[in-house]
């Protein structure tokens, strides 16, 4: 293709994508395929002969979108935002003109000074001390690909460090036997990346009991790093959250960062969703503490219109970060002959895509205000579900909405609230996600299209009460054709799996994979963090297509005999998506 067909095509699609946006309300939310669906659309083998480009939008039409999840519709409730904008749009196709790979300074310049600036803009939106800031010397930002990746940069920058200091005073001890004595920490409720990086760093990754408001607490850590240390395990890394993924609660970043100062230990803040609404003057106390904290991260492609990938990660000491992440022993000798930022020491990958030029084009296009009034209006319109669900007595709200998640179920009720679901999203009106939190069952409804609107969030709420309405009725029918129907309580069920009613719904199927996952998920793992890489736990498309067998249980020898059942790996750690 050369540049007069570029124009043309490029035009096209311009257009198309134009219309897609301008569309997108009267589009399914969720695809109605089966999985392999494409297979089936398309050739078994690549085409030996060049082929036209009408002929390949003929194709994404007929092939592509009908299975696409439309995660921009204003319908689309599950996960968190998937940040998206024209300008992004317009940064993004630029950048990949360019088409740099800004790994250093010298390899582009502007890639890498455009960087450093807009994470000093950043830093500055969001409250952080200047100590964090590229601007005060010794800490700096870099944009990553994911929190997944910050969080295991930062995890394996407090390993390096912890080795480091080990074998000043043990020079003679092998640096994997140090390495089996450390132990990080974390709340039951972090993302499953967290104890993803443990596993990809070879150290004990500990999950903590959160309070009433779902928060890890600073008198929880100190008392687990006790027990570790009398054990002979060397603390050495907390990974605290802002905005839980399960139902976006807080922990006390103050408490936690005077234990991890007082025992030396790294304190990383993973603020991936929440950390975006920093840039609101009435959301900055979250912040408090943060003077303790080694590094924190947030990803603009939730919440600040960026589309993905953009994770901004700050550290106050860069110079552990690039000592930590470099093999290259000429620059160890000369790491400060170079006044200029080297970005190939501050990550996993060498290669970098010039991501600052789509958030410096949204910062530029919507400006600190417009930014915020986004922030806030979706807050707004949290607030209006929250006040929806209340007036209904079948429902019921858990953890405090703060920012643009609510957190609902129906009363005393796991089941119905999963066959609620279920049907919900099946309709293709909406789609939410689930969370199992203490034990609870709820259905997360996200605010997420950039233009979300009262009458949006009406239509969900009418949607999902209708629902309920005739799933409760047909239920009730079953006990006592006395009782009225418009408005049961839940609480008169007892959380009985009897499905007969349900035939669509396969009685082996709740939480996990199978029912008897039940009691491992609410030992060990949060549903909706399981669910975000393995789709089948909610999606009864993929579950069918598996067509597998359960096996027979039986308890873990390496629990010495104890109720609890063996458990697969991918049980504990999950699979990447």
């Amino acid at each position: 293709m050369q540049s007069a067909e570029f124009r043309k095509r490029g035009k096209e699609l311009v257009d198309y994508i134009a219309d897609y946006m301008d569309t997108l309300h009267r589009r399914r939310v969720t695809p109605e395929v089966e999985p392999g669906y494409l297979s089936e659309l398309l050739p078994k083998e690549a085409p030996k002969k060049p082929e036209e480009f009408n002929d390949i939008m003929k194709d994404v039409d007929r092939a592509i979108m009908p299975g696409i999840t439309h995660w921009q519709h204003p319908n689309f409730h599950a996960y968190f935002p998937a940040g998206n904008s024209y300008p992004s749009i317009l940064g993004d196709m630029l950048s990949n003109a360019i088409g740099c790979i800004g790994f250093s300074w010298a390899a582009s310049p502007a890639c890498t000074e455009l960087e450093t600036i807009v994470m000093d803009w950043m830093g500055k939106m969001i409250g952080l001390p200047r100590e964090f800031l590229h601007e005060g010397g010794d800490g700096g930002g870099v944009i990553q690909g994911s929190a997944s990746e910050c969080v295991l940069v930062s995890l394996l920058v407090a390993r390096h460090l912890a080795i480091r200091q080990l074998k000043s005073r043990l020079p003679y001890t092998e640096d994997g036997i140090l390495l089996s004595k450390l132990v990080a920490y974390s709340s039951k409720l972090a993302h499953s990346c967290v104890e993803k990086a443990g596993m990809i760093g070879f150290v004990k990754m500990r999950q903590l009991d959160v309070d009433e408001n779902f928060a890890l607490r600073g008198h929880v850590l100190e008392r687990a790093i006790e027990e570790d240390r009398r054990l002979g395990l060397i603390p050495f890394f907390v990974s605290g959250t802002l905005g839980t993924t399960a139902c976006c609660s807080f922990d006390n970043l103050a408490e936690l960062g005077e234990v991890c100062a007082n025992e030396n230990i790294w304190f990383h803040v993973d603020a991936a969703y929440a950390g975006n609404a920093l840039i609101c003057p009435e959301f900055q106390h979250l912040l408090k503490g943060i003077e303790k904290v080694n590094s924190i991260n947030f990803n603009t492609n939730k919440w600040l219109q960026v589309n993905f990938d953009c994770s901004l990660f700050w550290v106050k000491d860069k110079d552990a970060l690039t000592m930590a992440m470099t093999v290259d022993p000429l620059y160890l000798q000369h790491k400060h002959s170079d006044r200029a930022i080297d970005f190939r020491h501050w990550g996993i990958p060498l290669s970098r895509r010039f991501r600052a030029l789509k958030l410096w084009f949204v910062i530029r296009t919507y400006g600190v205000d417009g930014l915020q009034h986004r922030i806030r209006e979706h807050c707004r319109l949290a607030k209006l579900f929250e006040t929806l669900v209340s007036g209904d007595n079948r429902f019921e709200v858990l953890g405090k909405v703060t920012m643009g998640l609510v957190c609902f179920r129906l009363k005393g009720n796991n089941s119905l609230t999963q066959k609620l679901l279920k049907i919900i999203n099946e309709s293709g009106k909406l789609h939410m996600v689930p969370a199992l939190i203490n034990e609870h069952y709820v259905i997360r409804f996200a605010i997420c299209a950039e233009n979300a609107s009262q009458e949006d969030i009406r239509f969900a709420w009418k949607t999902i009460s209708i629902i309920a309405t005739d799933m409760l009725a047909r239920k009730l029918s079953r006990y006592d054709s006395n009782i009225p129907l418009d408005n049961p309580s839940t609480e008169s069920f007892a959380d009985e799996e009897d499905d007969e009613v349900f035939p669509e719904f396969d009685n082996n199927i709740i939480f996990d994979n199978q029912r008897c996952n039940l009691q491992r998920a609410r030992l060990r793992r949060n549903l909706f963090l399981k669910m975000v890489s393995d789709p089948k736990s909610y999606n009864p498309r993929v579950l069918k297509s598996l067509n597998f067998e359960l096996g027979p249980r039986h308890r873990s020898k390496s629990l010495g005999g104890t109720d609890a059942m063996s458990l697969s790996p991918d049980f504990y750690f999950g699979t990447s998506i």
